[in-house]
């Protein structure tokens, strides 16, 4: 791919803070400061994406709101990875029509991966002609300019043409809270899993700048922010694009040199590009995590090669136990997907002989959706979903187990942990997470959110840690 025409110019970027300006004298005229609402679904990468959204609409001069009645601009973020993900946001997007009937000047937009796809983007157009603006991940960075259009034409708007995909630096941001923080190292990916749409709807790979990447985590650092997650469709691809080149291992060790007390955490991963440099360099630093989320989604070699995963079972356990080998403390999490086409009772119990091998501290688990316009979709899948369902149900049972053994070994023991969060139960006020990402409920001042802080766990349940300040 031509970096001269993935990075976006100065002058293309800059058109949008123009557009920006001239919607916030807009609103100006109007008298008074506009509502925006920005409901974000899926993964953490439109989490990122989401709060760009949000420092785009305050530098248009909006502030923000839960209530879509009050609301005068609505973004919806989506995710087109599950099925279940779709319904919810056509459901929203009906809700919709009586807050729009209420306020006819409300303006709904609707971006993200579900709004790339032909198929989805042609029946908002036919059947929510409530919806103003339609727009795609390759889009996102022109949003000014296309909310400008919504203004001034007085017509729906839809920017879903399949592009490659690019990358524009300096975008604004509103960052949810002062404690953890998402950065975008890459986007877009390379990796064609036959189940999966990402590819699609996302562009091909397309690395950051290391010197860009570095600057960002500096300032955050330097902000206080304590967790500073690295996203990508597939970090570990990171830099192949880059001249001279650098991959994800360098990344880290950049990284790694800068001051402040804080960890770095990233997602996600996948076993091909996963190398023992990468776990050397973990092992080595002082900011990196020893968390490690490495999708496996199958234990059977057959069913990785109709998903198209270019490594197999006995990879997969070279890799983790030289992960383990150098961090033995590590906290291991991986996806897994039951039921995928074609798969039999066998297959699925060699997926459910790998939990059982690997001792996975946590799993996300999924029965099989297709995706349409994905291979996997066009598979026969002769296997009824209650059967399925009872095979999902056995891998849950068999990781719920592991979860509850490898928790209760924490007992006792005194954690550092940041202090992230207050909860609705008043025996355990406070959650935060330890250095591996496992969930704690916990006692303690609140004068300590946001903070590190020494917590000695007292129980545990397989879902979550428990404990009280020392």
């Amino acid at each position: 791919m031509d970096r001269k025409q993935v990075i976006l110019s100065p002058e293309e970027t800059g058109r949008q803070r123009e557009y920006e300006q001239k919607i916030r004298a807009l609103h100006q005229g109007r008298g008074r400061t506009p509502l925006a609402l920005v409901d974000t679904f899926g993964c953490q990468q439109n989490v990122a994406d989401s709060q760009h959204i949000m420092g785009m609409l305050r530098a248009m001069g909006c502030e923000f709101t839960r209530d879509a009645d009050r609301a005068d601009i609505i973004v919806l973020n989506t995710c087109a990875i599950r099925d279940h993900a779709e319904k919810r946001v056509f459901g929203n997007l009906g809700a919709l029509t009586h807050t729009k009937k209420k306020n006819p000047d409300q303006i709904i937009c609707l971006c993200g991966c579900m709004a790339q796809r032909p198929e989805i983007a042609e029946k908002v157009r036919t059947s929510y002609r409530h919806v103003d603006l339609v727009f795609g991940p390759q889009a996102m960075w022109k949003f000014p300019e296309l909310l400008y259009r919504v203004y001034t034409r007085r017509g729906r708007v839809f920017s879903v043409e399949d592009e490659s995909g690019t990358i524009a630096e300096g975008m604004p941001i509103v960052r949810e809270g002062h404690t953890r923080a998402w950065v975008s190292i890459m986007y877009g990916c390379n990796n064609f899993c036959s189940y999966c749409i990402v590819p699609y709807v996302r562009g091909r790979e397309r690395s950051r700048d290391m010197d860009k990447i570095v600057a960002e985590v500096r300032e955050l650092a330097d902000q206080g922010f304590k967790e500073i997650t690295l996203l990508g469709q597939n970090v570990n691809s990171y830099g192949k694009d880059l001249e001279p080149r650098h991959d994800f291992a360098d990344l880290l060790r950049e990284l790694d040199k800068l001051d402040g007390d804080f960890l770095l955490r990233f997602m996600s991963s996948q076993p091909k590009d996963a190398s023992f440099k990468l776990f050397d360099t973990m092992a080595q630093s002082r900011h990196v995590a020893h968390q490690l989320h490495l999708p496996v989604q199958s234990g059977c070699d057959r069913v990785l090669r109709a998903m198209n995963r270019p490594y197999d079972r006995a990879r997969y356990l070279e890799l983790i136990n030289y992960a383990r080998k150098v961090m033995p403390d590590l906290v291991l999490t991986s996806d897994i997907i039951i039921g995928f086409p074609g798969e039999t009772e066998a297959e699925a119990m060699e997926t459910v002989g790998l939990v059982r091998q690997v001792e996975f501290d946590a799993l996300f688990t999924f029965i099989f959706s297709p995706r349409p316009g994905t291979p996997a979709a066009k598979m026969d899948d002769p296997v009824p979903r209650a059967e399925k369902q009872k095979w999902f149900d056995t891998l849950c049972a068999t990781q719920n187990d592991i979860s509850a053994r490898l928790h209760a070994r924490y007992v006792g023991k005194t954690l550092r942990c940041l202090v992230d969060g207050e909860t609705d139960d008043a025996r355990w006020p406070l959650s935060g997470r330890t250095a591996g990402g496992r969930l704690v409920h916990l006692v303690g001042d609140k004068s300590a959110l946001g903070q590190y802080r020494d917590i000695k766990i007292t129980d545990s349940n397989t879902w979550a840690l428990f404990g009280e300040m020392v």
